[in-house]
């Protein structure tokens, strides 16, 4: 295989590497914060002037924000294998999900040894594609469900509210979204509906669809349930105020997306210059950057230059992600 194919596979897969893993390593503050103010929730208030029925309902409130708060930690550990194709909307099982992996790698092997390339080098390259590519096509596949969902949550919480005012009960108005809603939202409802019909309590079922969809979006809507069934209250008014939240973060996110679509492209076109530059130094002359693969300073430079650029990769990704 010609040098220069190596040495570009060598700064694909580190780069692939980089953007796997370095962002599990950051974001975690602001949403520790979060949590933080949300488990805080009526604490500098004045309890003194306050009647016992507002402070049993206050407390109650916060225990279950705070409850909410410790199921939200436990989700930004790792999350197995399986439970990423089940919040990815796969019905494959975890051992098929491997095996097809494997058989992945096996393939890429084949074809890089065909190519030419060293069994060494075929076989770490064909573990990354393994690795890699499974887990990227998960990573897709939820982003796309939970998009879906979102698209759809508002309709579904706003039909809740107009049974709700009519005077059906939570679980026909659920019943209701479960029947006529649209997909996702309507095979989310119908979990909720047959987790009830089991004996399981209208928060635990509810908090099964944050389980599948650890979004803050539905730990809102777990969090006005949860809070009505413990403590009372006026359930369509809170609900409508979780709609329009909802609305104006959908919004907020069309927005946002529209502003940063000129920074997501540069940072894509700075990154992709480099390779452009190679590729074309190589069609107009082949022999130019053969020392950079084929010497020993050459390694030394191909490899401070693939870590400086994955560090770059990372700093603009981080650049052009707004948290909102």
């Amino acid at each position: 295989m010609s040098p220069i194919v190596l040495g570009i596979l060598v700064v694909v897969v580190i780069g692939a590497l980089g953007a796997a893993f370095m962002p599990s390593f950051a974001g975690s503050g602001r949403a520790d914060k979060r949590i933080k103010a949300m488990s805080g929730v009526g604490a500098g208030r004045r309890s003194g002037t306050t009647a016992p029925s507002r402070d049993a309902r206050r407390r109650s409130v916060e225990e279950v924000v705070k409850d909410q708060a410790g199921v939200t930690k436990k989700k930004k550990s790792r999350i197995p294998l399986q439970l990423k194709l089940y919040q990815a909307g796969m019905q494959i099982k975890k051992g098929a999900f491997i095996r097809n992996s494997v058989i992945l790698g096996a393939v890429a092997f084949v074809l890089l040894f065909v190519f030419g390339l060293a069994p060494l080098y075929a076989g770490v390259f064909a573990l990354a594609i393994a690795y890699l590519l499974p887990n990227w096509y998960i990573g897709r596949r939820r982003k796309k469900y939970q998009k879906k969902f979102l698209e759809e949550l508002p309709n579904a919480v706003e039909a809740i509210v107009r049974g709700v005012k009519t005077g059906l009960p939570l679980n026909d108005c659920i019943r209701l979204v479960a029947k006529e809603g649209k997909e996702p939202v309507r095979s989310e409802f119908a979990r909720v509906i047959d987790a009830q019909s089991m004996g399981t309590s209208m928060e635990d079922a509810v908090g099964l669809i944050y389980e599948r969809l650890p979004i803050s979006e539905v730990n809102f809507f777990v969090v006005v349930i949860s809070v009505q069934q413990k403590s009372g209250g006026n359930l369509s008014e809170a609900l409508s105020n979780l709609a329009r939240v909802l609305r104006d973060r959908k919004k907020m996110a069309a927005k946002v997306k529209a502003m940063s679509s000129e920074a997501k492209a540069s940072a894509l076109i700075i990154g992709s210059l480099p390779f452009i530059v190679a590729a074309l130094v190589s069609v107009v002359t082949p022999n130019y950057l053969e020392p950079l693969f084929t010497t020993t300073p050459g390694y030394i430079s191909l490899a401070v230059a693939t870590i400086m650029m994955s560090m770059g990769a990372f700093i603009m990704n981080k650049m052009v992600q707004f948290d909102y």
